[in-house]
């Protein structure tokens, strides 16, 4: 018999969020693509969802966040959002995304921590680079601003990578902002 999906509207609980693209197409291999996504997902952030970490790989997200809303119109507007914005940005008819998404509601700090590493970790394991900070479409990657821990975990237990106990609170400027006018300066 199949568990009874909880229904997750404005709990306040942290979810991990995967989705996959249509096809499994790389379509985030090209970094137009990329870089739209990122921009989707932080210009929805703080009206739909709090942001606490994330990775962009080439032909799936994976996503750590609390709802504002319900989870699934959280989703929808992540992936509704970034799929109306490719059809007339990027001049595309794809189909960008499978249907549906997966999610696992955080229960701990120790379980909060788990996804936190495999996040980190998905971009190393599949030899995109070779530490998670070198990776630019994740939020390991220095610059991206990140909202803080959900309240009901305890930040004084965690600690990322870097040694640091919780995420950057929240911030005006988006991570994707803060991340590509970085890059452009560094060129210059």
């Amino acid at each position: 018999m199949k568990p009874v999906r909880e229904h997750a509207t404005n709990n306040h609980q942290a979810y991990f969020v995967t989705s996959q693209t249509g096809e499994k197409r790389l379509l985030f291999r090209n970094e137009r693509w990329a870089v739209l996504f990122l921009d989707c997902l932080y210009h929805y952030r703080s009206s739909a969802y709090l942001l606490h970490e994330f990775v962009l790989m080439p032909d799936h997200f994976h996503l750590l966040i609390t709802p504002t809303t319900s989870l699934e119109k959280t989703v929808q507007y992540i992936k509704g959002g970034f799929s109306y914005r490719a059809k007339k940005e990027l001049n595309t008819n794809l189909e960008v995304w499978q249907r549906g998404f997966s999610d696992h509601r955080i229960r701990d700090a120790f379980d909060y921590q788990k996804h936190v590493a495999y996040i980190y970790d998905n971009p190393v394991r599949k030899h995109l680079s070779s530490t998670p900070q070198d990776y630019q479409y994740s939020s390991a990657h220095p610059g991206f601003v990140l909202d803080a821990l959900p309240q009901g975990l305890k930040p004084g237990i965690l600690e990322a990578n870097d040694g640091t106990a919780e995420a950057v609170p929240l911030q005006n400027k988006s991570g994707a902002e803060a991340v590509f006018s970085q890059r452009k300066n560094h060129s210059s």
